[in-house]
């Protein structure tokens, strides 16, 4: 997957680097700000009982 993702990207060697390093960042603040907030009111992390 990630060679097939670092063939679909334009330029050299140096675009393609700083074209991946967007996109990581990116999708690390997609995930921060989104689907980590979603997901902490679906999964009770914090809710331990012990029996």
């Amino acid at each position: 997957m990630y060679g097939f993702i670092w063939r679909k990207l334009p330029g050299g060697t140096t675009l393609r680097l700083c074209a991946t390093l967007v996109l990581l960042t990116v999708i690390a603040a997609l995930l921060w700000y989104v689907v980590f907030p979603w997901a902490e009111h679906h999964i009770p992390l914090d809710r331990v009982t012990v029996g």
